[in-house]
């Protein structure tokens, strides 16, 4: 998340704690009846024109474990496939740097992902701004009251289990975003789909896509502080495993207008990933026990009484090594009169919660309805894309070219 300066307006006031509560409750009603990291078989949760990733053919395998098509992808690109997994990654060339939607690319590297690695990870700073047909195009409500973020209680697998952490490399080193586990609506209770932030798996126009995107559900499960992980286990920092995205989606609009600072990508700031563990075979919602529903219906925020954004928050004066959460009413924020409105609410998270999931109650169900996009300097309200037909468009081609795979 890169901070982003906006006129000043108005305050609004805080929001009452009523809402806030109800929203809290239904999310920690939908995950907890799941089963902890310790238990060999977590319980499902059944649930009833944008970029896509590389399509890699035959799904056998090939070099190096790889599905046949991937492999052949990397060959396309001149990249042999044992240099990439010791070290060849790290070759950020213009002219080599994969950018087109069929360009992104994602091999396995167990155990790259150490929790040193991990904690050492620097929060994304990547911005965007959108385009969409949004009913408030144009509008922007006051400024909103800053909410602080509150720690999410632990261990999170009881009270948030679809809340992640997704890593990936960048030139300027091992970064971090925050992503969510959502429902795939062709293969109930077997989803392998993370949603995140656009900015999270692409540098935007003038770059490509990044490298060893993984998501770790549930990270850090219990909040332990940096001195108690000092000689962490993997299995305390990842209790669920290290997911790898095989497959990638963002909108064309990001990946042509996103910026550091902006441009016209901010609204279109999403992604779909489709995962694959590290080790083992079951899928990601079955082993986690919990995922959401995406609600791509895109309501006015006039019509949303409440919002909350989860994620893990990196920058100062958090240390990415736990979660929070910030609950508010939603307002409305346009960055220019020819770009979508997007959502804005309270909140002092700062940058690493970049991607991480916002929710709302939908007749009694708690669905995911944005993800953190931008904030400013200040660290006082975070804004994220509506989620509409284009949206829709994207999940639907993950789930059914790459889901069942």
């Amino acid at each position: 998340m890169r901070s982003t300066s906006v006129s000043a307006a108005p305050r609004r006031g805080r929001r009452t704690a009523l809402t806030a509560a109800g929203l809290i409750a239904a999310l920690a009603l939908t995950v907890t009846a799941c089963g902890g990291p310790e238990d060999d078989e977590a319980d499902a949760a059944p649930g009833g024109g944008t970029s896509q990733a590389a399509d890699t053919g035959d799904a056998g395998s090939g070099k190096g474990g790889l599905p046949t098509g991937l492999a052949d992808r990397l060959k396309e690109h001149g990249i042999d496939v044992d240099q990439w997994k010791d070290g060849g990654w790290k070759n950020w060339d213009r002219d080599t740097w994969l950018s087109e939607a069929k360009d992104f690319v994602n091999p396995v590297i167990e155990g790259l992902w150490k929790p040193d690695r991990m904690k050492s990870a620097k929060e994304a700073d990547k911005t965007v701004t959108t385009k969409d047909a949004a009913a408030d195009q144009g509008a922007t409500d006051p400024e909103p009251a800053p909410v602080e973020a509150v720690a999410e209680k632990k261990p999170y697998h009881e009270n948030a289990a679809p809340v992640g952490k997704v890593f990936f490399d960048s030139p300027e080193g091992s970064m971090v975003c925050s992503g969510t586990v959502i429902k795939d609506v062709n293969h109930p209770g077997k989803s392998n789909m993370v949603w995140t932030a656009g900015h999270c798996v692409h540098a935007g126009g003038s770059g490509g896509w990044y490298r060893n995107i993984a998501f770790v559900p549930s990270y850090n499960d219990f909040g332990k502080s940096e001195a108690q992980l000092a000689n962490a286990t993997t299995t305390e920092m990842a209790p669920y495993g290290t997911w790898w995205a095989d497959w990638a989606s963002t909108s064309d609009q990001w990946i042509r207008g996103g910026s550091e600072s902006g441009g016209d990508g901010a609204a279109y700031d999403y992604s779909v990933l489709h995962v694959k563990p590290e080790q083992g075979s079951k899928s990601l919602e079955e082993t986690v026990g919990a995922a959401l529903a995406v609600d791509f219906s895109a309501p006015s925020a006039t019509e949303v009484s409440s919002m909350g954004a989860w994620g893990y928050p990196a920058a100062a004066p958090y240390n990415g090594l736990e979660m929070f959460r910030c609950v508010d009413r939603p307002g409305r924020l346009s960055l220019s009169p020819s770009l979508p409105t997007m959502y804005r609410i309270g909140c002092t998270m700062t940058g690493g919660s970049s991607g991480g999931g916002w929710f709302r109650v939908v007749d009694g169900e708690t669905k995911l309805v944005s993800n953190t996009s931008i904030g400013p300097l200040e660290n006082t309200w975070l804004a994220g894309p509506q989620l509409g037909r284009s949206a829709e468009a994207m999940y639907q081609n993950m789930s059914k070219t790459y889901g069942g795979q």
